[in-house]
Protein backbone atom coordinates (compact mmCIF):
# COMPACT_ATOMS: atom_id res chain seq x y z
CA UNK A 1 0.00 0.00 0.00
CA UNK A 2 1.18 3.60 -0.95
CA UNK A 3 1.55 5.44 2.62
CA UNK A 4 3.00 9.29 1.00
CA UNK A 5 4.01 10.36 -1.84
CA UNK A 6 6.40 13.36 -1.68
CA UNK A 7 7.11 15.96 -5.04
CA UNK A 8 9.38 18.77 -5.48
CA UNK A 9 9.86 20.45 -8.88
CA UNK A 10 7.70 18.72 -11.17
CA UNK A 11 5.67 20.57 -13.53
CA UNK A 12 3.81 22.87 -11.70
CA UNK A 13 4.41 21.07 -8.55
CA UNK A 14 6.83 23.34 -6.56
CA UNK A 15 6.22 20.75 -3.27
CA UNK A 16 3.65 18.73 -2.36
CA UNK A 17 3.58 15.82 0.13
CA UNK A 18 0.63 13.30 -0.75
CA UNK A 19 -0.59 11.23 2.33
CA UNK A 20 -2.73 7.96 1.06
CA UNK A 21 -4.51 5.44 3.26
CA UNK A 22 -6.31 2.26 2.71
CA UNK A 23 -9.39 2.17 0.71
CA UNK A 24 -10.35 4.45 -2.16
CA UNK A 25 -8.83 7.86 -2.02
CA UNK A 26 -9.99 10.39 -4.94
CA UNK A 27 -7.78 13.21 -6.57
CA UNK A 28 -9.79 16.28 -7.83
CA UNK A 29 -9.15 20.05 -9.02
CA UNK A 30 -9.14 22.35 -11.71
CA UNK A 31 -8.73 21.38 -15.33
CA UNK A 32 -4.88 22.27 -15.81
CA UNK A 33 -4.04 22.26 -12.26
CA UNK A 34 -2.01 19.79 -12.21
CA UNK A 35 -3.48 16.42 -11.72
CA UNK A 36 -1.74 14.63 -13.77
CA UNK A 37 1.46 15.79 -12.57
CA UNK A 38 0.59 13.25 -9.55
CA UNK A 39 0.58 10.42 -11.72
CA UNK A 40 3.61 12.01 -13.38
CA UNK A 41 5.76 11.63 -10.34
CA UNK A 42 4.20 8.04 -9.41
CA UNK A 43 5.36 7.03 -12.72
CA UNK A 44 8.88 7.96 -12.11
CA UNK A 45 8.65 5.84 -9.08
CA UNK A 46 7.54 2.79 -10.97
CA UNK A 47 10.45 3.34 -13.77
CA UNK A 48 8.98 5.47 -16.64
CA UNK A 49 11.00 7.25 -19.06
CA UNK A 50 12.07 10.57 -17.15
CA UNK A 51 11.45 13.80 -19.53
CA UNK A 52 13.71 16.90 -18.75
CA UNK A 53 10.24 19.08 -20.00
CA UNK A 54 8.55 17.59 -17.02
CA UNK A 55 10.99 20.22 -14.27
CA UNK A 56 10.20 22.98 -13.20
CA UNK A 57 11.40 26.37 -14.84
CA UNK A 58 14.13 27.57 -13.02
CA UNK A 59 14.78 24.39 -11.21
CA UNK A 60 17.68 22.03 -11.65
CA UNK A 61 16.31 19.17 -11.13
CA UNK A 62 12.80 17.26 -9.85
CA UNK A 63 12.58 14.94 -6.78
CA UNK A 64 9.82 12.10 -6.11
CA UNK A 65 10.21 9.78 -3.13
CA UNK A 66 7.21 7.26 -2.71
CA UNK A 67 6.57 5.18 0.59
CA UNK A 68 5.13 1.93 0.61
CA UNK A 69 3.87 -0.32 3.50
CA UNK A 70 4.71 -4.25 2.63
CA UNK A 71 3.62 -7.78 4.01
CA UNK A 72 5.93 -9.50 5.35
CA UNK A 73 5.31 -12.30 3.01
CA UNK A 74 5.52 -9.74 0.01
CA UNK A 75 7.82 -11.10 -3.31
CA UNK A 76 8.86 -7.30 -2.32
CA UNK A 77 10.79 -8.28 -0.01
CA UNK A 78 12.56 -10.73 -1.36
CA UNK A 79 13.58 -8.88 -4.53
CA UNK A 80 14.85 -5.66 -2.62
CA UNK A 81 17.08 -8.02 -0.74
CA UNK A 82 18.51 -9.12 -3.83
CA UNK A 83 19.26 -5.72 -5.28
CA UNK A 84 21.14 -5.15 -1.61
CA UNK A 85 19.04 -3.31 0.02
CA UNK A 86 16.21 -3.84 2.95
CA UNK A 87 12.33 -3.55 4.03
CA UNK A 88 13.13 -1.46 7.05
CA UNK A 89 10.47 -2.25 9.88
CA UNK A 90 7.65 -3.08 6.59
CA UNK A 91 8.70 0.17 5.33
CA UNK A 92 9.88 0.45 1.08
CA UNK A 93 11.30 3.99 0.62
CA UNK A 94 11.70 4.31 -3.16
CA UNK A 95 12.92 7.97 -4.83
CA UNK A 96 13.59 9.49 -8.13
CA UNK A 97 15.41 12.50 -9.69
CA UNK A 98 16.09 13.71 -12.78
CA UNK A 99 18.48 16.22 -14.06
CA UNK A 100 18.58 19.02 -16.48
CA UNK A 101 21.37 17.43 -18.22
CA UNK A 102 19.18 14.42 -18.75
CA UNK A 103 20.77 12.33 -15.74
CA UNK A 104 18.28 9.92 -13.69
CA UNK A 105 19.26 8.66 -10.41
CA UNK A 106 17.13 6.18 -8.51
CA UNK A 107 17.29 4.51 -5.24
CA UNK A 108 15.64 1.66 -3.44
CA UNK A 109 15.66 2.54 0.89
CA UNK A 110 18.75 4.73 0.18
CA UNK A 111 20.77 2.28 -2.10
CA UNK A 112 21.06 3.26 -5.54
CA UNK A 113 19.58 1.23 -8.14
CA UNK A 114 19.22 0.85 -11.50
CA UNK A 115 15.88 2.66 -12.58
CA UNK A 116 14.99 -1.01 -14.36
CA UNK A 117 14.42 -2.13 -10.74
CA UNK A 118 12.23 0.10 -10.25
CA UNK A 119 10.11 -0.94 -13.41
CA UNK A 120 10.28 -4.47 -11.65
CA UNK A 121 9.17 -3.12 -8.04
CA UNK A 122 6.64 -1.34 -9.65
CA UNK A 123 4.86 -4.42 -11.41
CA UNK A 124 4.41 -5.89 -8.28
CA UNK A 125 3.38 -3.14 -6.18
CA UNK A 126 0.82 -0.92 -8.47
CA UNK A 127 -1.79 -1.35 -11.34
CA UNK A 128 -2.40 1.65 -13.31
CA UNK A 129 -5.38 1.65 -15.78
CA UNK A 130 -6.12 4.71 -18.03
CA UNK A 131 -4.05 3.85 -20.97
CA UNK A 132 -3.57 1.22 -23.44
CA UNK A 133 -0.29 -0.04 -22.54
CA UNK A 134 -0.70 0.18 -19.20
CA UNK A 135 -3.08 -2.94 -18.92
CA UNK A 136 -2.75 -5.25 -16.16
CA UNK A 137 -4.26 -8.42 -18.63
CA UNK A 138 -2.56 -7.76 -22.07
CA UNK A 139 -0.39 -11.03 -21.90
CA UNK A 140 -1.71 -14.44 -22.49
CA UNK A 141 0.02 -15.29 -19.45
CA UNK A 142 -1.32 -12.87 -17.15
CA UNK A 143 -4.91 -13.58 -18.79
CA UNK A 144 -4.55 -17.29 -18.23
CA UNK A 145 -3.73 -16.51 -14.06
CA UNK A 146 -6.01 -14.45 -13.56
CA UNK A 147 -8.80 -16.89 -14.96
CA UNK A 148 -6.93 -19.30 -12.50
CA UNK A 149 -6.95 -17.47 -9.83
CA UNK A 150 -10.57 -16.57 -10.48
CA UNK A 151 -11.90 -20.65 -10.79
CA UNK A 152 -10.92 -20.51 -7.18
CA UNK A 153 -10.30 -24.09 -5.14
CA UNK A 154 -11.82 -26.15 -7.92
CA UNK A 155 -9.17 -25.29 -10.63
CA UNK A 156 -6.34 -25.19 -8.02
CA UNK A 157 -7.30 -28.80 -7.58
CA UNK A 158 -7.14 -30.01 -11.08
CA UNK A 159 -4.38 -27.63 -12.12
CA UNK A 160 -2.25 -29.51 -9.25
CA UNK A 161 -2.85 -32.55 -10.42
CA UNK A 162 -2.21 -32.14 -13.95
CA UNK A 163 0.95 -30.50 -13.36
CA UNK A 164 2.13 -33.28 -10.88
CA UNK A 165 1.73 -35.48 -13.64
CA UNK A 166 3.17 -33.39 -16.01
CA UNK A 167 6.37 -33.46 -14.16
CA UNK A 168 6.40 -36.91 -14.30
CA UNK A 169 5.86 -37.04 -17.75
CA UNK A 170 8.58 -34.70 -18.62
CA UNK A 171 10.87 -36.22 -16.84
CA UNK A 172 10.07 -39.98 -18.43
CA UNK A 173 10.17 -38.28 -22.00
CA UNK A 174 13.72 -36.69 -21.10
CA UNK A 175 14.94 -40.25 -19.74
CA UNK A 176 13.78 -42.14 -22.97
CA UNK A 177 15.31 -39.41 -25.10
CA UNK A 178 18.36 -39.91 -23.15
CA UNK A 179 18.15 -43.60 -23.43
CA UNK A 180 17.50 -43.42 -27.09
CA UNK A 181 19.84 -40.95 -27.85
CA UNK A 182 22.86 -43.04 -26.22
CA UNK A 183 21.45 -46.29 -28.07
CA UNK A 184 24.64 -46.42 -30.07
CA UNK A 185 27.57 -45.19 -27.71
CA UNK A 186 25.64 -47.73 -25.44
CA UNK A 187 25.99 -50.85 -28.18
CA UNK A 188 29.71 -49.52 -28.90
CA UNK A 189 29.94 -49.50 -24.91
CA UNK A 190 28.92 -52.81 -24.22
CA UNK A 191 31.06 -54.52 -27.34
CA UNK A 192 34.16 -53.13 -25.62
CA UNK A 193 33.41 -54.41 -22.22
CA UNK A 194 32.31 -57.57 -23.55
CA UNK A 195 35.73 -58.58 -24.98
CA UNK A 196 37.13 -56.96 -21.58
CA UNK A 197 35.08 -59.16 -19.70
CA UNK A 198 35.67 -62.34 -21.96
CA UNK A 199 39.57 -61.48 -21.30
CA UNK A 200 39.84 -61.32 -17.78
CA UNK A 201 37.82 -64.38 -17.00
CA UNK A 202 39.85 -66.16 -19.66
CA UNK A 203 43.14 -64.53 -17.54
CA UNK A 204 41.42 -65.72 -14.23
CA UNK A 205 44.18 -64.03 -11.95
CA UNK A 206 44.49 -64.21 -8.20
CA UNK A 207 45.29 -61.73 -5.82
CA UNK A 208 49.10 -61.61 -5.71
CA UNK A 209 49.36 -63.81 -8.13
CA UNK A 210 52.02 -61.52 -9.69
CA UNK A 211 54.18 -61.10 -6.76
CA UNK A 212 54.56 -65.07 -6.76
CA UNK A 213 55.58 -65.24 -9.76
CA UNK A 214 58.20 -62.78 -9.56
CA UNK A 215 59.57 -64.63 -6.24
CA UNK A 216 59.46 -67.73 -8.36
CA UNK A 217 61.21 -66.27 -11.79
CA UNK A 218 63.62 -64.88 -9.21
CA UNK A 219 64.34 -68.27 -8.08
CA UNK A 220 64.57 -70.08 -11.09
CA UNK A 221 66.88 -67.64 -13.16
CA UNK A 222 69.79 -68.40 -10.29
CA UNK A 223 68.95 -71.95 -10.17
CA UNK A 224 72.75 -73.05 -10.31
CA UNK A 225 73.87 -70.64 -8.04
CA UNK A 226 71.41 -71.66 -5.20
CA UNK A 227 71.96 -75.09 -5.65
CA UNK A 228 75.44 -74.86 -5.34
CA UNK A 229 74.79 -72.84 -1.95
CA UNK A 230 72.75 -75.41 -0.88
CA UNK A 231 74.64 -78.42 -1.52
CA UNK A 232 77.76 -76.51 -0.18
CA UNK A 233 75.61 -75.60 3.34
CA UNK A 234 74.42 -79.46 3.58
CA UNK A 235 77.54 -81.19 3.11
CA UNK A 236 78.82 -78.11 5.94
CA UNK A 237 76.20 -79.19 8.29
CA UNK A 238 76.38 -83.28 7.41
CA UNK A 239 78.37 -84.45 4.90
CA UNK A 240 76.60 -88.06 5.25
CA UNK A 241 80.34 -89.71 5.30
CA UNK A 242 81.06 -88.90 1.93
CA UNK A 243 84.07 -86.90 2.34
CA UNK A 244 86.48 -86.97 4.96
CA UNK A 245 86.29 -83.53 5.83
CA UNK A 246 84.32 -82.62 9.59
CA UNK A 247 80.70 -81.45 9.22
CA UNK A 248 78.84 -79.57 11.86
CA UNK A 249 77.17 -82.16 13.01
CA UNK A 250 80.04 -84.46 13.86
CA UNK A 251 82.03 -81.76 15.76
CA UNK A 252 78.93 -80.63 17.98
CA UNK A 253 78.33 -84.84 18.69
CA UNK A 254 82.15 -85.02 19.24
CA UNK A 255 81.79 -81.86 21.50
CA UNK A 256 78.79 -83.51 23.87
CA UNK A 257 80.07 -86.76 24.15
CA UNK A 258 83.54 -85.08 25.49
CA UNK A 259 81.58 -83.02 27.98
CA UNK A 260 79.33 -86.34 29.06
CA UNK A 261 82.18 -88.38 29.85
CA UNK A 262 83.34 -86.11 33.07
CA UNK A 263 79.75 -84.07 33.50
CA UNK A 264 80.02 -86.47 36.80
CA UNK A 265 82.53 -84.18 38.07
CA UNK A 266 80.82 -81.06 37.63
CA UNK A 267 77.46 -80.83 37.02
CA UNK A 268 77.79 -77.88 34.71
CA UNK A 269 79.07 -79.48 32.24
CA UNK A 270 76.07 -82.13 31.94
CA UNK A 271 74.04 -79.00 31.37
CA UNK A 272 76.42 -77.72 28.30
CA UNK A 273 76.56 -81.36 27.35
CA UNK A 274 72.15 -81.06 26.91
CA UNK A 275 72.59 -77.60 25.25
CA UNK A 276 74.74 -79.22 22.74
CA UNK A 277 72.09 -81.94 21.73
CA UNK A 278 69.47 -79.49 21.74
CA UNK A 279 71.77 -77.56 18.64
CA UNK A 280 72.42 -80.98 17.33
CA UNK A 281 68.57 -81.73 16.85
CA UNK A 282 68.36 -78.54 15.10
CA UNK A 283 71.04 -78.79 12.97
CA UNK A 284 69.79 -82.01 11.94
CA UNK A 285 66.42 -80.20 10.94
CA UNK A 286 68.01 -77.61 9.00
CA UNK A 287 69.95 -80.20 7.49
CA UNK A 288 66.91 -81.61 6.16
CA UNK A 289 65.85 -78.94 5.11
CA UNK A 290 68.29 -77.83 2.73
CA UNK A 291 68.37 -81.42 1.73
CA UNK A 292 64.95 -81.22 0.76
CA UNK A 293 65.13 -77.50 -0.58
CA UNK A 294 68.00 -78.73 -3.02
CA UNK A 295 65.63 -81.82 -4.31
CA UNK A 296 63.12 -79.38 -5.03
CA UNK A 297 65.61 -77.32 -7.02
CA UNK A 298 66.24 -80.59 -8.68
CA UNK A 299 62.95 -80.99 -10.19
CA UNK A 300 62.31 -77.24 -11.25
CA UNK A 301 63.85 -76.47 -15.29
CA UNK A 302 63.96 -73.85 -18.22
CA UNK A 303 60.28 -75.35 -19.21
CA UNK A 304 58.80 -73.99 -16.17
CA UNK A 305 60.96 -71.23 -16.14
CA UNK A 306 59.57 -70.52 -19.56
CA UNK A 307 55.81 -70.81 -18.56
CA UNK A 308 56.15 -68.21 -15.46
CA UNK A 309 57.45 -65.87 -18.08
CA UNK A 310 54.31 -66.16 -20.23
CA UNK A 311 52.18 -66.02 -17.29
CA UNK A 312 53.79 -62.76 -15.56
CA UNK A 313 53.88 -60.92 -19.19
CA UNK A 314 49.76 -61.85 -19.66
CA UNK A 315 49.36 -60.47 -16.17
CA UNK A 316 51.01 -57.40 -16.99
CA UNK A 317 49.59 -56.35 -20.34
CA UNK A 318 46.46 -56.73 -18.54
CA UNK A 319 47.51 -54.40 -15.85
CA UNK A 320 48.59 -52.17 -18.73
CA UNK A 321 45.19 -51.84 -19.68
CA UNK A 322 43.13 -52.34 -16.70
CA UNK A 323 45.36 -51.54 -13.60
CA UNK A 324 47.96 -50.26 -12.63
CA UNK A 325 47.63 -52.97 -10.28
CA UNK A 326 47.06 -56.64 -10.80
CA UNK A 327 43.76 -55.88 -7.61
CA UNK A 328 42.78 -52.92 -9.51
CA UNK A 329 42.64 -55.41 -12.40
CA UNK A 330 40.26 -57.97 -10.57
CA UNK A 331 38.30 -55.21 -9.48
CA UNK A 332 37.81 -53.94 -12.58
CA UNK A 333 36.42 -57.24 -13.72
CA UNK A 334 33.50 -57.34 -11.27
CA UNK A 335 32.60 -53.38 -12.37
CA UNK A 336 32.61 -54.29 -16.21
CA UNK A 337 30.48 -57.06 -15.90
CA UNK A 338 27.65 -55.24 -13.53
CA UNK A 339 28.07 -52.22 -16.32
CA UNK A 340 27.91 -54.44 -18.88
CA UNK A 341 24.93 -56.29 -17.21
CA UNK A 342 23.12 -53.03 -17.19
CA UNK A 343 23.86 -52.24 -20.93
CA UNK A 344 22.44 -55.44 -21.90
CA UNK A 345 19.27 -54.98 -20.23
CA UNK A 346 19.01 -50.95 -21.83
CA UNK A 347 15.96 -52.13 -24.73
CA UNK A 348 14.77 -54.13 -21.80
CA UNK A 349 14.46 -51.20 -20.00
CA UNK A 350 13.65 -48.75 -23.16
CA UNK A 351 10.29 -51.30 -23.83
CA UNK A 352 9.34 -51.04 -20.32
CA UNK A 353 9.67 -47.03 -19.82
CA UNK A 354 7.29 -46.99 -22.85
CA UNK A 355 4.85 -48.60 -21.40
CA UNK A 356 5.15 -46.03 -18.87
CA UNK A 357 5.22 -43.50 -20.33
CA UNK A 358 1.82 -44.69 -22.68
CA UNK A 359 -0.20 -45.02 -19.29
CA UNK A 360 1.45 -41.50 -17.82
CA UNK A 361 0.72 -39.60 -21.18
CA UNK A 362 -3.06 -41.08 -21.18
CA UNK A 363 -3.40 -39.91 -17.90
CA UNK A 364 -1.94 -36.39 -18.61
CA UNK A 365 -4.28 -36.18 -21.79
CA UNK A 366 -7.35 -37.00 -18.73
CA UNK A 367 -6.28 -34.55 -16.77
CA UNK A 368 -5.63 -31.92 -19.14
CA UNK A 369 -8.86 -32.21 -20.61
CA UNK A 370 -10.21 -32.22 -16.74
CA UNK A 371 -8.17 -28.98 -16.15
CA UNK A 372 -9.47 -27.21 -20.08
CA UNK A 373 -13.39 -28.41 -19.14
CA UNK A 374 -12.88 -26.55 -15.46
CA UNK A 375 -11.29 -23.45 -17.00
CA UNK A 376 -13.73 -23.41 -19.94
CA UNK A 377 -16.59 -23.25 -17.27
CA UNK A 378 -14.55 -20.37 -14.96
CA UNK A 379 -14.38 -18.59 -18.07
CA UNK A 380 -17.88 -18.13 -18.59
CA UNK A 381 -18.69 -16.87 -15.37
CA UNK A 382 -16.14 -14.46 -15.36
CA UNK A 383 -17.38 -13.37 -18.59
CA UNK A 384 -21.17 -13.34 -17.42
CA UNK A 385 -19.79 -11.19 -14.15
CA UNK A 386 -17.60 -8.54 -16.32
CA UNK A 387 -20.85 -8.25 -19.14
CA UNK A 388 -22.96 -7.46 -16.26
CA UNK A 389 -20.66 -5.23 -14.36
CA UNK A 390 -19.89 -3.58 -17.59
CA UNK A 391 -23.73 -2.86 -18.35
CA UNK A 392 -23.81 -0.87 -15.00
CA UNK A 393 -21.15 1.37 -16.32
CA UNK A 394 -22.44 2.61 -18.86
CA UNK A 395 -21.35 0.29 -21.38
CA UNK A 396 -24.79 -2.08 -21.76
CA UNK A 397 -24.00 -3.07 -25.61
CA UNK A 398 -20.24 -4.46 -24.70
CA UNK A 399 -19.84 -7.37 -24.04
CA UNK A 400 -16.40 -9.38 -22.18
CA UNK A 401 -15.32 -13.13 -24.28
CA UNK A 402 -13.06 -15.59 -22.33
CA UNK A 403 -11.83 -17.83 -24.33
CA UNK A 404 -10.09 -21.12 -23.87
CA UNK A 405 -8.33 -22.63 -26.70
CA UNK A 406 -7.04 -26.02 -26.50
CA UNK A 407 -3.45 -26.85 -27.85
CA UNK A 408 -2.07 -29.41 -29.38
CA UNK A 409 1.50 -29.29 -27.06
CA UNK A 410 1.44 -29.64 -23.09
CA UNK A 411 2.68 -27.06 -21.20
CA UNK A 412 3.17 -26.88 -17.29
CA UNK A 413 -0.41 -24.95 -16.96
CA UNK A 414 -2.18 -27.59 -19.21
CA UNK A 415 -2.92 -27.64 -22.86
CA UNK A 416 -4.77 -24.14 -22.85
CA UNK A 417 -4.47 -20.91 -24.27
CA UNK A 418 -6.76 -18.16 -22.31
CA UNK A 419 -7.62 -14.95 -24.27
CA UNK A 420 -9.88 -12.21 -22.91
CA UNK A 421 -11.23 -10.02 -25.71
CA UNK A 422 -13.94 -7.07 -25.89
CA UNK A 423 -17.09 -7.01 -28.08
CA UNK A 424 -18.39 -3.21 -27.95
CA UNK A 425 -21.61 -3.93 -29.27
CA UNK A 426 -23.96 -6.67 -29.77
CA UNK A 427 -22.36 -8.45 -32.81
CA UNK A 428 -18.95 -6.96 -32.81
CA UNK A 429 -15.98 -9.21 -33.52
CA UNK A 430 -14.34 -9.31 -30.01
CA UNK A 431 -10.97 -7.48 -29.95
CA UNK A 432 -8.17 -7.78 -27.32
CA UNK A 433 -8.29 -5.64 -24.28
CA UNK A 434 -7.54 -2.08 -25.12
CA UNK A 435 -7.95 -2.12 -29.39
CA UNK A 436 -10.65 0.01 -30.32
CA UNK A 437 -11.38 1.37 -26.65
CA UNK A 438 -10.78 4.86 -25.82
CA UNK A 439 -9.02 5.92 -22.29
CA UNK A 440 -12.18 5.82 -20.26
CA UNK A 441 -14.05 3.32 -21.73
CA UNK A 442 -10.93 1.39 -21.20
CA UNK A 443 -10.85 1.98 -17.55
CA UNK A 444 -14.33 1.29 -17.27
CA UNK A 445 -13.52 -2.36 -18.91
CA UNK A 446 -10.65 -2.92 -16.16
CA UNK A 447 -12.39 -1.69 -13.41
CA UNK A 448 -15.44 -3.94 -13.99
CA UNK A 449 -12.87 -7.03 -14.81
CA UNK A 450 -10.81 -6.13 -11.64
CA UNK A 451 -14.19 -5.66 -9.33
CA UNK A 452 -14.84 -8.80 -10.71
CA UNK A 453 -10.67 -10.14 -9.94
CA UNK A 454 -10.94 -8.96 -6.84
CA UNK A 455 -13.48 -11.82 -5.25
CA UNK A 456 -10.56 -14.38 -6.07
CA UNK A 457 -7.19 -12.83 -5.55
CA UNK A 458 -5.05 -10.33 -3.23
CA UNK A 459 -4.39 -7.35 -5.45
CA UNK A 460 -1.89 -4.47 -5.16
CA UNK A 461 -2.67 -0.95 -5.65
CA UNK A 462 -4.74 0.35 -8.15
CA UNK A 463 -5.00 3.86 -10.08
CA UNK A 464 -6.78 4.69 -12.34
CA UNK A 465 -6.62 7.82 -15.04
CA UNK A 466 -10.17 8.70 -16.74
CA UNK A 467 -12.39 5.95 -15.81
CA UNK A 468 -15.07 8.15 -15.15
CA UNK A 469 -14.49 9.87 -18.51
CA UNK A 470 -17.60 10.40 -21.18
CA UNK A 471 -19.86 9.14 -18.18
CA UNK A 472 -22.29 11.15 -15.69
CA UNK A 473 -25.81 10.27 -13.72
CA UNK A 474 -26.41 7.58 -12.53
CA UNK A 475 -23.47 5.74 -14.59
CA UNK A 476 -21.35 7.87 -12.40
CA UNK A 477 -22.25 6.49 -9.32
CA UNK A 478 -22.15 3.25 -10.64
CA UNK A 479 -18.38 3.66 -11.39
CA UNK A 480 -18.03 5.27 -7.90
CA UNK A 481 -19.77 2.14 -6.32
CA UNK A 482 -17.69 -0.15 -7.70
CA UNK A 483 -14.44 2.18 -6.69
CA UNK A 484 -15.72 1.86 -3.66
CA UNK A 485 -16.61 -2.36 -3.53
CA UNK A 486 -12.80 -2.68 -5.17
CA UNK A 487 -11.75 -0.57 -2.31
CA UNK A 488 -12.66 -3.11 0.46
CA UNK A 489 -10.12 -5.41 -0.76
CA UNK A 490 -7.36 -3.38 -2.20
CA UNK A 491 -5.61 0.47 -2.42
CA UNK A 492 -7.70 2.43 -4.62
CA UNK A 493 -6.79 5.84 -6.10
CA UNK A 494 -8.86 7.44 -8.75
CA UNK A 495 -7.97 10.49 -10.43
CA UNK A 496 -11.63 11.90 -11.15
CA UNK A 497 -13.83 14.79 -11.93
CA UNK A 498 -17.16 13.61 -11.13
CA UNK A 499 -18.64 14.65 -8.03
CA UNK A 500 -20.28 10.85 -7.95
CA UNK A 501 -16.87 9.50 -7.80
CA UNK A 502 -15.58 11.32 -5.40
CA UNK A 503 -18.30 11.01 -2.53
CA UNK A 504 -17.63 7.30 -2.66
CA UNK A 505 -13.88 7.82 -1.14
CA UNK A 506 -12.40 7.22 2.25
CA UNK A 507 -9.40 10.44 1.90
CA UNK A 508 -9.88 13.30 -0.74
CA UNK A 509 -7.10 15.47 -2.09
CA UNK A 510 -7.37 18.52 -3.75
CA UNK A 511 -4.88 19.72 -6.17
CA UNK A 512 -4.63 23.66 -6.41
CA UNK A 513 -3.11 26.17 -8.77
CA UNK A 514 -2.12 29.12 -8.12
CA UNK A 515 -0.97 31.89 -10.68
CA UNK A 516 0.61 35.09 -11.03
CA UNK A 517 2.45 37.17 -13.51
CA UNK A 518 5.62 35.69 -12.47
CA UNK A 519 5.10 31.86 -11.08
CA UNK A 520 2.58 29.10 -11.36
CA UNK A 521 2.38 26.73 -8.54
CA UNK A 522 0.46 23.68 -7.65
CA UNK A 523 -0.11 22.53 -4.43
CA UNK A 524 -1.93 19.31 -3.02
CA UNK A 525 -4.11 19.48 0.08
CA UNK A 526 -6.20 16.59 1.98
CA UNK A 527 -9.20 17.60 2.51
CA UNK A 528 -11.18 17.61 5.82
CA UNK A 529 -15.20 16.57 6.09
CA UNK A 530 -16.09 20.42 5.50
CA UNK A 531 -14.07 21.18 2.65
CA UNK A 532 -14.73 17.50 0.75
CA UNK A 533 -18.63 19.15 0.75
CA UNK A 534 -17.44 22.29 -0.80
CA UNK A 535 -15.08 20.61 -3.15
CA UNK A 536 -17.79 18.40 -4.11
CA UNK A 537 -20.38 20.97 -4.58
CA UNK A 538 -17.59 23.11 -6.75
CA UNK A 539 -17.36 19.37 -9.26
CA UNK A 540 -21.07 19.77 -9.44
CA UNK A 541 -22.32 23.25 -10.33
CA UNK A 542 -18.70 25.18 -10.41
CA UNK A 543 -19.81 26.78 -6.99
CA UNK A 544 -18.39 25.81 -4.29
CA UNK A 545 -20.76 28.28 -1.73
CA UNK A 546 -24.10 27.79 -3.32
CA UNK A 547 -27.03 26.40 -1.13
CA UNK A 548 -28.21 24.30 -3.05
CA UNK A 549 -25.09 23.16 -4.00
CA UNK A 550 -24.14 22.04 -1.12
CA UNK A 551 -27.34 20.56 -0.36
CA UNK A 552 -26.29 18.41 -3.65
CA UNK A 553 -22.98 17.33 -2.30
CA UNK A 554 -24.38 16.56 1.00
CA UNK A 555 -26.83 14.64 0.16
CA UNK A 556 -24.39 12.71 -2.53
CA UNK A 557 -21.52 11.96 0.24
CA UNK A 558 -24.49 11.03 3.17
CA UNK A 559 -26.19 8.11 0.73
CA UNK A 560 -22.21 7.05 -0.03
CA UNK A 561 -21.76 6.40 3.12
CA UNK A 562 -25.12 4.83 4.24
CA UNK A 563 -23.78 2.25 1.65
CA UNK A 564 -20.35 1.75 2.87
CA UNK A 565 -20.90 2.08 6.74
Amino acid sequence: MIEEIYIRDLGVIQEARLPFGPGLTVITGETGAGKTMVLSALGLLLGERADTAAIRRGQDQAFVEGRWLIPGGSPVNERVRDAGADVEQGELILNRSISNEGRSRASVSGRSVPVGLLTELGEMLVVVHGQSDQIRLKSAVAQREALDQFGGLPLAKALAEYQSTYKAWRELTQRLEDLKASLDARSAEADELRQAVAELEKLDARAGEDVELAEKAERLNNLEILRAAAALAHEALSSEGFSDSPDALGLIGQARRSLEQVANHDPELGRLAEQLKEVSVQLADASGEISSYVASLDLEGAGEINLIQERRASLTAAMRKYGPTLDEVIAYLGTASDRLLELDSSSDTIDQLGVEYQELSNLLKDQADALTSVRTEAAARLAELVTAELKELAMGGASLVVEVVYADAYGSHGQDAVSIQLSSYPGAEPRPLGKGASGGELSRIMLAIEVVLAESQQAPTFIFDEVDAGVGGAAAIEVGRRLAMLAERAQVIVVTHLAQVAAYANAHLRVLKTSSTEFTATDVVSLNPAARIEELARMLSGLSDSESGLAHAAELRERALAEFA
